[in-house]
């Protein structure tokens, strides 16, 4: 039998970049030299939103999740060093995509770069930030129009480039099921490329060449059978539509690409070691069957559930497919699931159930129409909220936090300070300081760059017409302009969107029987209200700053509402002033603060100040995310009522705390009722 050729593994990367562009240089250089073989650039939230780093909302998170990139310098450094040529380069950014790849193709200009030859994908998905990822700007019609402005542009351009990630990765942490991942970023798909079709700049004889540069970016849990066979249905139904509905031929055209980031939600904060081969087995779903294999992929760290990843936790990762790819013998054989009648009946199960959802978000319009009503958040709220509800009951296992929970000390996190990396908080205050001086020199030498005005007053003009965005923005780009004079001219012509929150319409997740946990709270909190004398508890739960991770907070939300509380939730992006004049406002008794971005330090000492400042002395604030255990005694220190991480499973036991904190803060007597 003659040796076949082993396939050529998969791109490899690590998803980073953090406080300022020159360190996240540095980071990507050492990480090539490790033996990754694609950039994926983490940019932080303010870049992400279209805010300069020193807007009042982007207090508290400048460099903290990703790198600040706030106009031409910025992105100069960032790949100073590295031939852009040579690179596949990933870059996770979305209401903000076309402004940063103006960026990356002005840098590779500089560097005498053939722009036909850059490779690499911009995100790009809007949608999935109205649902569950929360960092859209601008409302679905306008945010369609950048994407669809942008597709255009790099097909006639950067023909190598991938111009959206369809991202079905953010569903799933939102709660999704495999059925609600494939038929909603399948949805997506369809929104996007219809509205291509229709915006008539691409002609027909082209279309191949734009539905041949649609990649994926999905997810893969831990029930990996289940997750590869979702791969396989995936790629059936991208065949299926792309033949069926816009009539593309080739073959090679319609075939299924797609990277992958392995499932973030399942990593516990509880015997974090766990993670290791939670993400090993992830891996495999997407690696293993030939005919469905990711052609990139990018894991997370072990410690992800604790705070940010320090450069060796990430070498880990990298190393754990360094050993699959070169190690096993996996590249050396064909697809080893063709002819399973198990693998196959459990695909077309996926097929027939995916296509059904799909049908029913056409009817309603389409999955901007889907988004705009409401529908799509709340479908995962819902499913979230059931997952939660089959964790705490018992009924799904997760070793380590329901189930085998007794440990050995862990000598990973015997120092917690030390098992993370740290974002120095000075590093704020340099950026800012460099971003001012940026806007105070960028038409001197050397730089000498025309003054920003009239591009942006370009950039405006073409807005509110129907010309290509793209140009505009390369011109605002060599002019120099900010991150966020970029969006804010745009924010000026298209507004801004404050997406559904899913809360209201989610159906109760847990049984209220008698003498369940929460019948127990309801209890309380009906006793507690009586005590107050007032109809009924209210609890704001808020999310300051510009973290849009908003599971958390409406899975909290919702059990607080089953509880009988009067919640006031209003989603994503407030200022701690804006928190504490709703809280003072709606009357609340109490406040709770979600925040997973690391902003947590200068934001709840923030709101805790101002409502001091109002005299609401006897309204407790709660905070909850993932905040180091160092961080979370500083703020119990300064006056947080309690604490909350991704160890604090039980919600119902959350809200039954929030209860009793309550009563302490109105000298209540402590209530004796089982929860």
């Amino acid at each position: 039998m003659t040796e076949r050729q082993k396939d050529r593994p998969w791109l490899m990367r690590t998803y980073a970049g953090h406080s300022t562009a020159e360190a996240s240089n540095e980071l990507y250089r050492r990480n090539l030299a490790k033996g990754q073989t694609g950039l994926s650039v983490a940019f932080d939230l303010p870049t992400q939103t279209g805010y300069d780093s020193d807007h009042i909302l982007a207090r508290g998170e400048v460099g903290r999740v990703g790198v600040p990139v706030a106009h031409l310098g910025d992105m100069r450094r960032l790949f100073q060093d590295i031939p852009l040529e040579q690179m596949n380069t990933s870059m996770t950014i979305n209401a903000t995509a076309m402004w940063l790849l103006a960026l990356y193709q002005v840098v590779a200009e500089e560097q005498g770069v053939d722009i036909t030859q850059l490779q690499g994908t911009t995100q790009n998905d809007i949608v999935k930030e109205y649902l569950s990822r929360g960092t859209h700007v601008f409302p679905p019609v306008p945010s369609l129009r950048l994407t669809t402005d942008m597709i255009a542009y790099t097909v006639s351009h950067i023909p190598k480039w991938n111009p959206i990630n369809i991202c079905s990765y953010h569903l799933q942490e939102a709660g999704a099921t495999p059925v609600q991942e494939i038929a909603y970023a399948m949805s997506t798909a369809i929104a996007v490329l219809d509205a291509v079709r229709d915006s008539g700049q691409v002609p027909a004889e082209k279309f191949g060449d734009v539905v041949a540069r649609i990649s994926f970016f999905v997810n893969a849990g831990v029930r990996f059978i289940e997750e590869m066979c979702k791969m396989r249905a995936f790629g059936r139904i991208w065949d299926k539509v792309t033949r069926e509905r816009y009539g593309i031929e080739n073959a090679k055209q319609r075939r299924f690409r797609y990277g992958v980031q392995v499932n973030s939600l399942g990593l516990t904060e509880a015997q974090p070691e766990n993670n290791v081969q939670r993400i090993v087995l992830e891996m495999l779903a997407v690696t293993l069957s030939k005919d469905a294999r990711a052609r990139a992929v990018q894991l997370p760290a072990w410690n992800e559930a604790l705070g940010l990843p320090r450069p060796w936790d990430q070498q880990w990762s990298l190393r754990i497919q360094q050993v699959l790819a070169h190690e096993s013998d996996l590249l050396e054989y064909e697809d080893i699931f063709e002819g399973s009648h198990v693998i196959e009946a459990k695909v077309a199960k996926l097929v027939e159930e995916s296509l059904t959802e799909i049908d029913r978000i056409q009817e309603m319009g389409g999955a901007m129409a889907a988004v705009e009503s409401g529908y799509l958040k709340s479908q995962l709220v819902s499913s979230h909220a059931e997952r939660r509800g089959r964790i705490e009951s018992g009924q799904e296992k997760i070793v380590g936090v329901n189930i085998f929970e007794s440990t050995e000390p862990n000598p990973l996190t015997a120092d917690l300070d030390a098992a993370i990396q740290t974002v120095d908080p000075a590093v704020e205050a340099r950026v800012i300081a460099s971003l001012r001086n940026w806007r105070d020199t960028r038409y001197q030498p050397p730089f000498n760059h025309p003054r920003p005005c009239k591009a942006l007053e370009r950039l405006k003009e073409a807005a509110k017409g129907t010309d290509n965005l793209m140009e505009a923005t390369l011109e605002c780009a060599r002019a120099g302009v900010t991150t966020g004079e970029w969006a804010g001219a745009l924010r000026e012509v298209f507004g801004e969107f404050r997406a559904p929150t899913g809360v209201s319409s989610a159906p109760v997740a847990v049984p209220v029987e008698e003498g369940s946990a929460l019948s127990g709270v309801r209890r309380k909190v009906e006793l507690t209200a009586k005590d107050l004398n007032v109809g009924k508890l209210r609890f704001l739960v808020g999310k300051p700053g510009l973290d849009g991770h908003s599971n958390g907070a409406e899975q909290i939300a919702v059990r607080a509402r089953d509880a009988g509380f009067e919640v006031v939730y209003q989603g994503i992006r407030l200022t701690p002033e804006q928190i504490v004049d709703a809280a003072l406002a709606e009357d609340v008794h109490a406040v709770g603060l979600s925040i997973l971005s690391g902003s947590h330090a200068q934001l709840v000492p923030d709101v805790l100040e101002r409502l001091r400042e109002a005299g609401a002395h006897d309204i407790p604030v709660i905070a909850g995310g993932i905040i180091p255990n160092g961080d979370a005694e500083q703020l119990r220190a300064a006056g947080v009522a309690a604490v909350f991480t991704p160890k604090d499973f039980d919600i119902t036991g959350i809200i039954g705390r929030i209860v009793d904190e309550i009563r302490k803060a109105n000298k209540l007597d402590p209530l004796e009722v089982p929860a």
